[in-house]
């Protein structure tokens, strides 16, 4: 009943929006844009993207495509974001891989521990044919969106926890770890000798506070603007996960626009890409980042030997699970997402 009445009253505030705008403002193509995070473009990558695609598609469309950006879950959360992409009530989102999973199980592919050596490989790996072939297998499942990319979430994920400094693989043990509600992110944790604590993200900080979780897996840009180091102690750069957003627009919205006006969707959504890519290894580098939580925590990346002992205890078992889970398309995407990331990971810049 409150899902009815949340959606209610999200379709009302939208109606409402457009009867009090002009006759000639309503005449604009509008595109109604939601996202998580805060209204910060130095913050979060994802406002950064929304920032700059906002920008660019206004000013080169001179004005014949508004955006309007709702940030900070103000019409729903982040899976109620897409429904409402697919119901043409918004027209784009920025969906997580836990968002997305209810709609397209498939993306659990993307899952793999250990994958990446590098952030230059998963712009490798997003940008090129598996980004493509991933794109269309969530178009051609789904139906009604369009994907034009795969932006930064804020680069590898890293693990928090107020127990003790993790070093080594026999650190994990029975420390308590939030997760999304995917199976896959809570086998990685169980793999690693650590207790999975699935939670939704509005429940974290104060999970965290309370010690009811003792720790937590995100970016290290996450870790910030959520204000994670005021509970947490200790911070492992563990860079065991890389799982971007993945942009969703309505497929009839997108079918409307002129040949002229998604050639601007694309140039303002490659844009808005490279900006939150950017903002995320800034925000890494700065008083924002790791410079400003090494006042407050106590910050530790993995020696090459102990790198190798998680992703060999993850790894292979966590391949397995997923390709139990797929279906014969899925388990293709899996073997290819395997390929290319193998790959991009033996590549040099400028080599």
């Amino acid at each position: 009943m409150k899902k009815i009445l949340k959606s209610a009253a999200t379709t009302t505030l939208i109606a409402s929006l457009a009867v009090l705008l002009p006759v000639s403002a309503q005449a604009e193509k509008v595109l109604r844009f939601a996202h998580d995070n805060k209204a910060d473009m130095l913050e979060n990558p994802a406002h950064a993207f929304t920032g700059v695609f906002k920008n660019i598609v206004e000013s080169a469309s001179n004005g014949a495509i508004k955006v309007e950006v709702y940030p900070s879950n103000q019409l729903g959360s982040a899976k109620e974001h897409v429904q409402m992409v697919r119901d043409g009530q918004i027209q784009g989102t920025l969906a997580s891989v836990g968002a997305l999973a209810g709609f397209y199980p498939r993306i659990s592919v993307l899952d793999v521990p250990f994958a990446f050596s590098s952030n230059a490989a998963t712009y490798e790996v997003f940008d090129g044919d598996f980004g493509k072939t991933l794109a269309r297998d969530i178009e051609s499942t789904m139906g009604d969106v369009k994907v034009l990319g795969f932006p930064d979430t804020g680069g590898f994920f890293s693990v928090t926890n107020s127990k003790q400094a993790i070093n080594k693989l026999e650190d994990f043990q029975g420390v308590r770890i939030r997760t999304m509600t995917l199976p896959t992110h809570q086998k990685i944790i169980q793999a690693l000798g650590g207790e999975a604590y699935p939670l939704a993200w509005g429940e974290v900080y104060s999970s965290l506070q309370t010690g009811v979780i003792d720790g937590q897996m995100n970016p290290v840009p996450t870790v910030t603007f959520a204000k994670f180091n005021e509970v947490q102690k200790y911070l492992t750069l563990t860079n065991h996960l890389f799982a971007p957003y993945t942009l969703l627009l309505n497929r009839d919205f997108y079918d409307s626009l002129s040949a002229e006006e998604r050639n601007i969707i694309h140039f303002a959504v490659q844009s808005g890409i490279v900006a939150g890519r950017g903002v995320a290894r800034v925000i890494e580098a700065s008083d924002r980042g790791l410079a400003g939580l090494k006042d407050s925590m106590e910050i530790n990346a993995l020696s090459a030997e102990e790198h190798a002992r998680f992703r060999e205890a993850t790894q292979p078992v966590l391949i397995d699970s997923i390709r139990e889970s797929q279906d014969d398309t899925g388990d293709q995407l899996l073997e290819m997402f395997l390929s290319v990331s193998q790959a991009a990971n033996q590549q040099h810049y400028l080599q």
